[in-house]
Order: C-alpha cells, then structure tokens, then sequence
C-alpha cells in the first residue's frame, strides 16, 4: 500500500524587530557544553511541493495492474513462441543435414565396395536393304531395313548387375537424317556378362537432300559409309541381390563404317559414347 507525504510548509520568516539567531548567539562564548542549532537534529524536508510515493518492489515487478494483466500474458508470452519456432527450424535444419550426410556416406560405401563401370556397346554385324534406290536418284523414297547384332558388354563390372527395361529405341541415321527405327529389347544382363542381341529398324518414305546424295554416293565409291547408331533405353542397376537403383534413361551413340549399302555389310565401329547424368558418378 502506498503512503503519500504531503507538502511540509516552510518555515516563517523573522520579524524584522526580532534579531537574527545567528547575531543573539555571537556574543556568547562558545563551550563545549554549547547546544547545536535545531536545523542540524531536524532531517531535511524535501523542497515545497514534492511528493513522495512508496510502492513495494514486489507489486513493481511482479503483479501488474487488473487492467493490463491480459496484455501483459500476452506479451510475456511471445518470446516463448519465437524461441519455440527458433527452435523447431534449427532442429528441422540439423535433420535435413543429417539426413545429406548419411546419404552421401552410404552413397560412397556404396561406390567403394561395389565399383560400378559402365557397359560397353558396339555393332557386331549389320544387314541393309533398301539405300541403293539413293545412289540413282535423289528425289526417290526410300524403305530403308537394316538389322543389326549389337554387343552389350557389362564385363567391367564384378558385383553390378543392368536391367534394360522395355520401351527403349535404336535408330540409324546418316549426316542427320534418320533412316530407320526399332525397339530396344528388354533384358537382364548379369555381372561380367555379354549380350547380343538383334534389333531391326524400319522406316518409310525417307528422302535424302541433293547434297546428301551426292555425299552418299561419294563415300559409297570410296566403300566407307559412315553410319550412326543411336539408343535410348531405360536402365537399373542392381547392386548385389538386394539394392537396387531408380530407372534412368541411358543414350548411346555408335559411329558404323560400311562398306556397301545393300546385304550384309562390314560394319567397322569407329567408338562409342554413352551418356546419363542422373549417375554421372557411375559413368
């Protein structure tokens, strides 16, 4: 409970026939049995028209007034929140990097123990039928047909296995013009393993510009005709017996020198390219 002083008030001024105090005691001498002034026993009085509030220091601090109690919850509580959502993200924060670095370590390990290596591809033998109509004119249609043996050979690899899934393609173009098309079987190869396999393309109603024909017919006269191969196929690796990877699309690319454009030809592999960038790692 708070105690309230009111003004004190001042002291009357002397009379001007009344002598000061400070004259009437001059004349006396002083002694040690002389008593002080009464203003030095009196505590000072604060100046007119002050007031002097006293309030206890728990009701201060602690207890705020009826009024403002639902704003001061409030507000007292807000900082809990903040540290609470501080909280939540830097422990959401440290998860996710936990989890990144237990995937790229178990990645590695992986990497390590098993040592996965590319396949490798190449043609091992190719029959055309239906490119001879180019060299005596330009401006025919053509059907082209070839069927070729392409060798896939996963002989790099000890402990991975491949899985060529369906709905992949080969196709055989010529200075960018596609000449004939056909699917990819479907197929499990096993580690240090080599697949052949036939894939047959076909087409219709392909012509050839001038500048190809007569490009055509050069190299034809030169007997190498350059040829290239191209696949798609979706892909999973398979580590062991257990693990398995996600289907990615694998494309590769096989440059083919002929020697004729009609039966079965010479095919002589000037390298292959494989690329996939899901797994650049394993590429």
């Amino acid at each position: 409970m708070a105690d309230r002083v009111h003004p004190v008030p001042a002291p009357p001024s002397p009379r001007p026939d009344q002598p000061p105090a400070d004259a009437a005691g001059a004349g006396a001498a002083p002694t040690e049995t002389t008593p002080l002034h009464p203003s030095f026993n009196r505590p000072l009085s604060p100046p007119p028209g002050t007031y002097i509030v006293q309030v206890p220091k728990d009701q201060v601090l602690r207890v705020p007034p009826p009024d403002r109690a639902r704003r001061y919850k409030k507000l007292a509580a807000r900082p809990a929140r903040c540290r609470l959502l501080r909280r939540a993200c830097c422990c959401s924060c440290a998860a996710l990097l936990l989890l990144l670095l237990l995937a790229a370590a178990f990645a590695g390990a992986v990497y390590l123990i098993f040592r996965p290596r590319a396949p490798t591809f190449s043609v091992a033998s190719l029959s055309i039928r239906g490119l001879d109509a180019a060299l005596i004119s330009s401006s025919s249609a053509l059907s082209p047909e070839l069927d070729a043996a392409v060798r896939a050979d996963n002989g790099a690899n000890r402990k991975v296995g491949v899985d060529y899934r369906g709905g992949g393609s080969v196709t055989v173009s010529y200075a960018g013009q596609r000449l004939a098309a056909g699917p990819w079987p479907a197929f499990r190869q096993a580690p240090q393993n080599v697949t052949v396999f036939a894939a047959a393309m076909r087409d219709r109603g392909v012509r050839l510009t001038e500048e190809q024909a007569r490009r055509l017919a050069a190299e034809r006269a030169a007997g190498a005709v350059m040829l290239a191969v191209e696949a798609r196929v979706p892909v999973r690796l398979r580590f062991g017996k257990v693990l398995r990877t996600w289907t990615v699309d694998v494309k590769a690319r096989c440059d083919v020198a002929v020697d004729r454009l009609e039966g079965d030809v010479a095919a002589v592999n000037r390298g292959c390219r494989v690329q996939v960038k899901p797994l650049w790692w394993w590429w």
